[in-house]
Formats: C-alpha cells, sequence, structure tokens
C-alpha cells in the first residue's frame, strides 16, 4: 500500500505529459481541427467556383446566347444595326479632362 500511492501518483503525471505534451496530445488535435475547418471552408468555396464554371461552359457549347452576352459585356460590341448610346454621369461630366487642363493653367 506505501508504494501503491506513489505509483498511481506516477503513472497519473506520465499519462498527463502524454495528454498535453507528447505525440497527437491535445494541442495537436485541436491545431489538426483547425487545419481541417480551414480545409473544409477552401473546399466549398471552390466546390461553389467549379459549379459555377461547370455551367458557364455547358452555357457556352450549347448556343450562342451565352457568347453574345459575353461579347457585349466584356468587348462592348453591339449587333449589326443598334445604336450605341452613352449615358455620362453629371458628376463625371464636370471633372472632364478639358476641365481639368484649364484649371492646370
Amino acid at each position: 500500500m506505501r508504494y501503491l500511492i506513489p505509483l498511481l501518483l506516477l503513472l497519473c503525471v506520465g499519462l498527463q505529459y502524454r495528454l498535453w505534451w507528447g505525440e497527437s496530445s491535445l494541442p495537436d488535435f485541436w491545431a489538426l481541427q483547425a487545419s481541417t475547418s480551414k480545409q473544409e471552408a477552401l473546399n466549398e468555396r471552390l466546390e461553389r467556383r467549379n459549379t459555377r464554371l461547370e455551367a458557364e461552359v455547358k452555357d457556352l457549347k450549347k448556343g450562342m446566347a451565352a457568347i453574345e452576352e459575353r461579347a457585349r459585356s466584356e468587348l462592348g460590341m453591339i449587333r449589326q444595326g443598334e445604336t450605341y448610346y452613352l449615358l455620362l454621369d453629371q458628376n463625371a461630366s464636370t471633372s472632364s479632362p478639358d476641365n481639368k487642363s484649364a484649371d492646370n493653367e
């Protein structure tokens, strides 16, 4: 009985050491858990991006409407026979390059 209590205390300290500082300890587990959650968030974001890209590829393969929409929005193209109107903001017209050069003189 005399040696049993110190032996149990020594065993408890040994187990606590492994739990807190040893291989596969709690801090390692927490770090791995945080890394896993970051990777899952990244995977979800990439999955949404892939879904959008897949839909865009299908749309581009399917018809000319997507190609025309892209040409209009990204390249500013217009159809033959259409009239293009450029609407200026009132604030933008007061700060035109002509007015700026007049201010500098």
